[in-house]
């Protein structure tokens, strides 16, 4: 089936950007001029997704109301006629058909795809695009997973190769290349020591799930820590003999989590902004 839905789990609280994030979402703290949860759907949206269901948490009303009708808003700016903030305005909750669930409980990643699961079929693929990262490229990220799912048809993770001293903050792979950019799983590891990881290549917030792994999930026991985590239900999958492929996206990651990432992705992206980039690189070279 094609992949027409998109989970997002937006739950977290966002401690690493307090005060900041203390009255609002993190990921409704803008870069430049968009939140950053804004650029996560546009990229969903141009890969194909029609239907994006946000999973959520208290505090994250912002969220919904960003991609609802504000009719007072568009009034005003129609009154000043302030056109293109209009458009732009009133685009946004055509971008796609959203739903949006609340996580009982802060219980994990796999917990809060499981929460989204009332709105997915059990026979349909589904995308997955966590929060924090922006990924600036010529053909969405989402998008080069899509394509590789199409070829394969079996589940799908983005990878990123980074030094290998980083490599015990991620979930790492194990495997073989299948091409320049594509490699065929065996082997999924949380947070391995740097000794003991099986390569550079990490995953990150971008996932094609299948029906398969979708019926692991409510079957994976929580961990140490209580909460339900994909990696696990990866690791069943691939010890049941499944096939997971793994995708190294073409394009700059923002991981706008932390706050170097947030920083860097506000000058980068700053700088290719059609109304300020040359503005802001005249600036910077002030310094």
């Amino acid at each position: 089936m094609p992949i027409k839905k998109a989970i997002i789990p937006v739950a977290g609280m966002g401690t690493r950007f307090l005060p900041a994030a203390k009255a609002q979402p993190k990921e409704m703290l803008a870069v430049v001029d968009k939140p950053v949860i804004q650029y996560i759907v546009e990229e969903a949206v141009a890969s194909g997704i029609e239907e994006i269901i946000f999973v959520t948490a208290i505090g994250k009303r912002a969220i919904e109301d960003h991609f609802d009708r504000n009719f007072e808003l568009e009034y005003r700016l129609e009154q000043k006629n302030k056109i293109k903030e209009l458009e732009s305005v009133k685009a946004l909750g055509k971008l796609a058909k959203f739903a949006f669930v609340r996580q009982s409980k802060p219980l994990g990643d796999g917990h809060a795809v499981l929460s989204a699961l009332p709105f997915v079929n059990r026979d349909e693929p589904v995308a997955v695009l966590f929060g924090d990262d922006i990924i600036d490229g010529k053909v969405p990220a989402l998008k080069q997973l899509m394509d590789a799912y199409e070829k394969f048809h079996n589940p799908v993770v983005a990878l990123q190769k980074v030094p290998r001293k980083d490599v015990s903050s991620y979930g790492v792979i194990g495997g073989k290349a299948v091409t320049k950019s594509i490699w065929d799983v065996r082997k999924f590891v949380e947070k391995p020591a740097v000794a003991d990881a099986p390569s550079d290549l990490i995953v990150i917030g971008r996932y094609i799930l299948t029906p398969e792994i979708m019926a692991l999930l409510p079957l994976v026991e929580p961990g140490k820590d209580g909460e339900i985590r994909l990696a696990d239900a990866f690791d069943a999958y691939l010890k049941g003999d499944g096939s997971l492929y793994g995708c190294v996206f073409d394009g700059t990651r923002y991981d706008c989590g932390n706050r170097l990432g947030f920083l860097k992705a506000q000058i980068e992206l700053g700088l290719k902004h059609p109304e300020i980039g040359k503005d802001l690189r005249k600036y910077l070279k002030t310094l």
